[in-house]
This record gives structure tokens, sequence and C-alpha cells, in this order.
């Protein structure tokens, strides 16, 4: 085995126990929409994942400067109500309440003002509360894009574990230098096209196609074919696979939205966001060489059904993505 691939096996079994865990989770966030109708008149509406139960409905509620003036029904998993902020909506606090249990869903915020300008929030299963920004500056944007781009890349374990494979098969240093230079520059182009509406594929056969990309890399793994194309020219899988990658990228910022005024600000750091979200991601695999290489010089057939069971439990992982989202897509 080549000695920079010996430390990748701890800490690819690891990533695949604990995608195993978040796989279990509803990925569909809460949807909430606030919207300015006229001045200081906004429409509030929410959309919960079917998997929410009814009694577990969230009840929204906007801070004291607003007064809600008619709503569409005692509320539910959807539902719109209609408020009136005189003094303005920037600085008034959103809190979400879940009257049976915390659902661990993250929450996907988007405003939508009268002159045109989108602000949009993600919050993590345990943030309840959100208070409404001023209109950002491009500082503001670049900050909040960028730590969405990094936060999607480390909750997105189908791209982690695909990143991991690239790098396993890459092997050496070299290699693997041109095969993440390869995937960045592809998704980037999928990314930016999609995202500015030049291409556009539906999102359920996507993430299907991105589960199956998994099953390819864990298959090559398995067989451990070094004279395939896979194993000889990693940087060309990479290539190919990132173009569908950065696509799957694209479906974050199309459910989150672009400022409208600073749509080229947001785009170009959501993508940063996304490389220094891999670069950490690939540092940590770096940060766990140490003790694997330790085990591979001790016990080296140890090392070599750890390879075995990781590249099985990746392909059986994403075999049951890529069912799941296939039903998903057939229901």
């Amino acid at each position: 085995m080549m000695p920079a691939a010996r430390w990748l096996l701890l800490a690819l079994l690891g990533l695949v126990l604990c995608a195993q865990g978040a796989g279990a989770h509803d990925s569909r966030p809460l949807n909430i929409e606030l919207r300015e109708l006229s001045p200081g008149a906004w429409r509030l509406s929410w959309s919960a994942p079917p998997s929410l139960p009814g009694s577990d409905a969230p009840a929204l509620r906007l801070g004291e400067g607003c007064t809600r003036t008619e709503a569409s029904g005692p509320g539910g998993p959807v539902g719109q109500a209609f408020l009136q902020c005189a003094e303005g909506i920037d600085g008034q606090t959103l809190t979400i309440a879940y009257p049976a249990a915390n659902p661990s869903l993250s929450t996907l915020i988007r405003l939508h003002r009268l002159s045109g300008e989108t602000q949009s929030a993600l919050l993590g299963p345990a943030e309840r509360v959100w208070t409404v920004p001023a209109a950002e500056s491009a500082a503001g944007v670049a900050r909040s894009y960028t730590w969405l781009g990094i936060r999607h890349i480390w909750e997105g374990f189908d791209h982690l574990l695909f990143l991991a494979c690239l790098l396993w098969i890459a092997g050496t240093w070299s290699r693997m230098l041109v095969t993440v230079l390869g995937f960045t520059l592809a998704h980037s182009v999928s990314l930016c096209l999609s995202a500015l509406g030049w291409i556009w594929v539906p999102t359920p056969p996507l993430e299907a196609a991105i589960a199956l990309s998994i099953v390819f890399l864990a298959s090559e793994l398995l067989r451990d074919r070094r004279t395939s194309l896979t194993w000889r020219h990693p940087v060309a899988v990479s290539s190919v696979f990132g173009l569908l990658h950065g696509l799957g990228f694209a479906t974050v910022l199309a459910d989150v939205g672009l400022p409208q005024t600073q749509l080229l600000t947001g785009l170009l750091f959501f993508n940063v966001g996304v490389e220094m979200g891999q670069l950490a991601f690939i540092a940590l695999l770096w940060a766990s060489r140490l003790p694997a290489a330790s085990a591979s010089r001790s016990r080296p057939a140890l090392v070599g059904r750890l390879r075995t069971a990781s590249a099985y439990g990746i392909g059986i992982l994403a075999s049951v993505w890529g069912i799941e989202r296939v039903s998903a897509m057939l229901a």
C-alpha cells in the first residue's frame, strides 16, 4: 500500500461510522420565508418536512415590534401569517419553538425586501432564535456565504466520502494534489453555471447520481485493479464526477437563494467556503497519519482488514443512499 494512503484508513472508517449516524436524520430543513408586501407589511410563511409529526409543528413568533394582523389558520406544519412592523423589521427577533421535542431539524430562513434584496440564513438544529439583520453589505454577504459553504461541505458526508475515496486512490501526495485540483476546478465550473441559471438538473436524480458515484469509487477500491483508468488517472475521474458534485453544491444555493444586489459576491464566497471546508477536511486526514502509519507498521494484516471494511462500509452506505434517493424520486 502506498505510504500516503495508509493513514487514510482509520480516518475513513471513522467517517463511515459518522455518516451512518447522520444518514438517519431528515436532511430537509424547516423552511421559513419573510416577504415584504408593502412598507411595514410582511407575510410570514413556513413549511416543515413530512418527517415532522403534526403534534410537534413549530410555533413562530416575531419580536414585539411586529403585530400579527391575519393568519390563514391556527398554524401547523405548513402555514402563513401577516404581520405589521411599524418600526421596520431590522433588529426584530424570530423565535422558533417546538411543543413536543427538538426534532433535530435545520432551519432555512429567507427574507425578501421590496427593494429586491434577498437575505438568507441557515440555522443549525440547536439554534432557535434569529435576529433580522439590516441590509447586508458586501462584507456581510461574504462572511455569511463563506460560512454557508464551509458548513455545507462539513454536513455533506456524501461529498466527504467521495473526496476521501479519491485521496485513497490517488495514493501519493503529488497525485493527491492533482486529483483534488481537478475536482475543485470541475465542481467550481458546474456550481457557477447552475447557480447563474445557465444549466439545470432536477435535484432527485442528481442526488441519486452522487450516491452512485461513491458506489463506483468504493467498487474500484475493492477490485484494486491498478491498471484501470481510475487508478492510473484519478484526476480524470475526479474532474468528471466533480462536475456532478458541483451541481449538488448548487442545490444549496437554490434553496438558500443568492442576494440579488450581491449575487456574484455570494456565489464567489460560497465557493470559497466550500474550498476552505475541503482543505480543513484534508488537514484532518493529514493529522491522522501518525497513528495510522504506526498501526500499519506494527499490524499490517489489521490495516488490510480495515481497508476492506472501509471500502465495503462506504459502498453499502452509498448504496443505501442511492436506493433511498431513487425511491423518493419514483414515489
